[in-house]
């Protein structure tokens, strides 16, 4: 199967369900058989699947501190210095 831009528009939009085991066979399946052809979209359901995984894992410890006072002076006028090169 070549690598087909719409069909991988399709693909995508039915990725989430397909990872959680939530479509039906036939649906799967038509799946599996675009990856096995799709170099692409193959490297997009992995990086997913990573992703997916890690938020799984991902139990925070603490909430953060708030800014200190410097802290938020110094990231205020990094943002002021990037809206001033924009306008230029």
């Amino acid at each position: 199967m070549s690598h087909d831009p719409e069909h991988c528009k399709e693909i995508f939009a039915l990725l989430s369900e397909y990872l959680s085991l939530e479509l039906p066979p036939e649906a799967c399946q038509e799946i599996d058989e675009h990856l096995s052809g799709c170099p692409p979209c193959v490297e997009f359901v992995e990086s997913l699947r990573k992703t997916v995984d890690l938020c799984r894992g991902y139990q925070p410890s603490a909430m953060p501190a708030p800014l200190s006072a410097k802290a938020r002076g110094d990231l205020e006028a990094a943002w002021k210095r990037m809206l001033e090169g924009r306008a230029t």
